[in-house]
């Protein structure tokens, strides 16, 4: 099985958010979700500035199988994407939930990871699909 930290929430369409000191959070693709596409050859995250609704794609994932949207599961504003990805994209496949973070966030509403999966219920979606 796919690693899932426990400290982190998680979306359906296999995202994972971690809640920052400053109050932003670090948004990347789940381990199951790198391993489901492969090699990946390209990342494309957000420029700092852009306004995201919750659901938006803000990010695209291309490996050697397949090019993907990353979705946002809250609304917020952009804080930094994480540009050294698209000098090495195969951080994400490396290191998920590290150094493969996509793009940090300011969060509409701070409350909104409330509503997102823990790792025991994503873990559980995950076999269930």
């Amino acid at each position: 099985m796919s690693e899932t930290p426990d400290d982190l929430k998680y979306s359906k369409s296999h995202e994972w958010l971690r809640g920052n000191a400053d109050g932003t959070v670090t948004l990347g693709i789940t381990d199951h979700a790198q391993a489901q596409l492969g090699d990946l050859v390209f990342v494309e995250v957000p420029e700092a500035g852009r306004e995201l609704e919750a659901k938006d794609a803000c990010a695209v994932v291309e490996s050697v199988k397949a090019a993907s949207d990353v979705y946002t599961p809250i609304a917020g504003t952009v804080v930094e994407g994480n540009e050294s990805l698209g000098d090495t994209p195969e951080a994400v496949n490396n290191d998920a939930y590290g150094e493969g973070w996509l793009l940090r966030l300011k969060p509409a509403d701070a409350s909104a990871l409330d509503s997102l999966m823990t790792a025991s219920e994503y873990q559980a979606f995950v076999e269930s699909e």
